[in-house]
């Protein structure tokens, strides 16, 4: 079984010899690591891919070649699984939901789940995006300074739970925040320090993490609980998850699993598009010129009043705005693979049990791939650029495969709606003379916060 799920990794070019990280005697590359996470792995691209290294007796591969890339994802996926220690604490938040399952089980709930971001859904979703986020502008006054961070999380947790759970959560808002950015923050803070105590041990942080993680079972317990009470259906992707049945034994999903799915949707289902969004504003802020560009399509476009699904067409540039804001601030910045079997990647020897890590960070930023890198340029995207010629792993922002995010569209169609919602009617201005560092956690949030300055437009 193993050389024939081998076979399709040997088709690329051999690596003359391969590249090793060396790290430091006992904990390898860890300590680099926790000191400058995103800059270490950029340096150990530079060394080739696949590059090796190890944290404390486990080995590591750092893929960084976009045809090494889609090998992983899509022609030798059965050689990995998710057994890695990000999603063992992961797990702890959402159980078992599509962003952590796997094999049959994961296959089943993909195929329950997948009507409710075909694009008939969304497109009934988009005036409740659309007005969630004149409603947020309107909150504003001019001259104030918001987190627009914050301001984010509010807008399409309200979006994810109107659209996916027929329920406006903004009155939680806050609380469900705090305790989502709790809970991501002890995820990282475990996977990152492998001599932590066990979540069990009644130390302060594991108590605040205990605590976070009852407010959102809260949440979502009354969340299913009010659904249950109801006599009519709402036709949303809560429905579909609780009236589904296995095919072969006619069960319905246990109330463990939709704890699990909903508690999914609070994370994946807001948290990445509002991240993005953020990146976005704080570089809009940044760069005028992209800024009065994009308010002139928005302006000529809709003129005067707001926007609509139909209207994305004709804004082409909000679009490449967005694009080249994921390329140089992906949410999802890493994924994790373990090795299921012995194989090879480029004549790259990967043992079983091995993690194999794929970072759209690193490869969105080749300077091979992607010139001048850390310049922002929505022009890299479009039918009159390099687009077409560069690999289909050069860009990936919702991973890829058959794992590719499952509501990628739905966050495209929100996050362009917002985008132009807010342009129409403010601009955005950073207070801040540098832009936020990188944090990366579960998402590459901007950290110590995003003030920026309304000016509402007359």
């Amino acid at each position: 079984m193993a050389s024939s799920l081998a076979r399709p990794e040997t088709e690329g070019p051999r690596s003359p010899s391969p590249a090793t990280w060396r790290g430091a005697p006992i904990v390898g590359a860890l300590a680099d690591l926790r000191k400058d996470q995103l800059g270490t792995l950029e340096r150990m691209a530079e060394l080739g891919s696949p590059v090796s290294f190890r944290i404390l007796n486990k080995r590591l591969h750092l893929l960084s070649d976009p045809d090494q890339i889609d090998r992983a994802l899509v022609g030798n996926v059965r050689a990995y699984d998710k057994r890695t220690v990000g999603y063992d604490h992961l797990r702890t938040v959402v159980g078992n939901g599509l962003l952590t399952s796997e094999g049959g089980f994961w296959r089943r709930q993909r195929r329950i789940a997948q009507p409710a971001f075909k694009r008939p859904r969304i497109e009934g979703f988009a005036a409740i995006m659309t007005e969630s986020a004149e409603d947020m502008v309107e909150s504003w006054r001019d001259g104030e300074v918001v987190d627009i961070l914050r301001e984010m999380m509010r807008v399409t947790m309200r979006i994810a739970g109107l659209s996916l759970l027929s329920r406006d959560v903004s009155a939680a808002a806050d609380e469900v925040g705090e305790a989502l950015t709790t809970a991501i923050e002890h995820v990282s803070y475990r996977t990152e320090t492998p001599w932590a105590p066990p979540d069990w041990v009644p130390t302060p942080r594991n108590r605040q993490f205990r605590a976070a993680l009852a407010t959102l079972d809260r949440v979502v317990a009354d969340i299913l609980r009010a659904r249950r009470a109801g006599q009519t259906e709402q036709g949303d992707l809560l429905d579909i998850l609780m009236t589904a049945t296995d095919p072969e034994t006619g069960e319905g999903m246990s109330d463990e699993q939709l704890r699990d799915e909903v508690m999914t949707i609070f994370l994946a289902g807001h948290e990445t598009t509002a991240v993005a969004l953020a990146w976005t504003f704080d570089l809009l802020g940044r760069h005028p010129d992209v800024a009065a560009r994009l308010r002139e399509e928005v302006d000529g476009a809709l003129g005067g009043r707001a926007p609509t699904i139909d209207d994305l067409p004709r804004l082409p540039y909000a679009e490449k705005v967005l694009y080249e804001s994921m390329r140089l601030y992906p949410p999802a910045w890493m994924v994790e693979r373990s090795a299921a079997v012995d194989h090879e990647i480029a004549g790259h020897p990967i043992r079983r049990g091995d993690w194999v890590l794929i970072s759209p960070w690193v490869t969105h930023r080749r300077a091979d791939i992607w010139p001048d890198p850390s310049r922002f340029d929505p022009e890299r995207f479009g039918p009159e650029s390099r687009e077409k010629a560069r690999p289909r792993y050069a860009y990936f922002p919702f991973g890829g495969g058959q794992r590719k995010c499952i509501g990628d569209r739905f966050a495209l169609v929100e996050a362009r709606l917002i985008l132009a919602a807010v342009v129409q009617r403010a601009s955005l201005e950073a207070t801040r003379e540098h832009p936020p560092a990188p944090d990366p956690l579960v998402t590459l949030r901007p950290g110590g916060g995003t003030p920026m300055r309304v000016a509402l437009r007359r």
